[in-house]
């Protein structure tokens, strides 16, 4: 004992490590691993968030910075037309296509995620067929229904013709009254196999016991689902709708491929991802990249805002399951 206390600091730590391994310091170990994603991280995400900050607080003259401006883009946005009326409208579609989405998706992917969990009957297949979609890019997906619901070759008008519902075949994308709706069903198709494997696991991580209590206290099923299993869901469900409301605002691959860069028809399908666009590369003039910049800052406050509130509210829900 008397020989152990008197080993140096490093012999101590070369007996515990063994005799034969060098003692390597677990803040080493933790910057070889974590440096090379926080370089692309801060190469890839921080930066351009801090170049476009930058950027909206300066006037431009095409690619040439000719002076401060302040919040004068900022002001252009929101008061110089067609901006202003863009903007707003932009905005109201995606609140919209993201509320239809998070409606379809998730309760879709939910009644799919429990129907496995109960019967399990081809769960490997299935699960593997709903989450392909969404392996493949939106702007992929946007092209290929573009072609399915074309209203002269498409097969969707065709087969509807084919069963006699001829009244049903409509100019989808063309049609204003139908346009955004039909974006939201293909974007919510696409995504339907991400919260269904949320929900698979979040149902497999629930201890039977629950369910067993419940059956024994005499709720029924609907009963034992909405007082057991939904409460227990809220960490599966937060997770869902966030990431749901950041993808959903963000949009444009799906959106662009499917309506163009103005949204058609008539701006019905319009939403910030395709005004930015725009406002960058088609309607900014000699002013895009500080009007572009300063939506782009706009639409990352909005949505960083919005995540960081729902997420506090879903964590204190959760501590209240505790």
């Amino acid at each position: 004992m008397v020989q152990a206390r008197e080993l140096s600091a490093p012999r101590r730590r070369a007996a515990r490590t063994g005799a034969g391994r060098r003692y390597v310091p677990r803040w080493r170990v933790l910057a070889v691993f974590l440096l090379p994603a926080l370089l692309l991280y801060s190469v890839f995400i921080v930066y351009p968030l801090v170049s476009a900050l930058d950027y909206s607080f300066f006037e431009w003259r095409g690619i040439r910075q000719v002076g401060f401006a302040g919040f004068d883009n900022y002001r252009d946005l929101l008061g110089i037309y067609p901006y202003n009326q863009q903007l707003w409208r932009a905005f109201a579609h995606n609140a919209l296509f993201f509320a239809g989405t998070m409606l379809i998706q998730t309760t879709v992917g939910l009644l799919f995620a429990l129907l496995l969990f109960r019967y399990g009957r081809g769960k490997r297949f299935l699960q593997s067929a709903f989450t392909t979609p969404y392996l493949v890019d939106p702007l992929v997906v946007g092209y290929l229904w573009s072609l399915l619901l074309n209203p002269t070759f498409g097969p969707v008008n065709a087969l509807l013709e084919a069963v006699g519902l001829d009244s049903w075949a409509l100019p989808w994308l063309g049609d204003t009254r139908t346009a955004l709706p039909i974006v939201v069903l293909v974007n919510a198709w696409q995504w339907v196999g991400f919260p269904m494997l949320l929900f698979s696991a979040a149902l497999a991580g629930i201890p039977a016991e629950y369910h067993e209590a419940a059956r024994v206290d005499g709720a029924s099923a609907w009963q034992a689902f909405r007082r057991v299993t939904l409460p227990l869901l809220t960490p599966a469900i937060g997770v869902v709708s966030v990431l749901t409301f950041i993808g959903n605002f963000n949009a444009f691959g799906l959106i662009y491929a499917m309506s163009g860069s103005t949204g058609s028809p008539a701006g019905s399908t319009d939403v910030l991802g395709l005004l930015f666009y725009r406002v960058a590369f088609v309607e900014g003039g000699v002013e895009a990249i500080g009007r572009s910049s300063a939506l782009a800052v706009l639409m990352f406050v909005f949505i960083f805002g919005v995540s960081m509130v729902a997420t506090s509210y879903f964590r204190r829900r959760e501590r209240k399951l505790v």
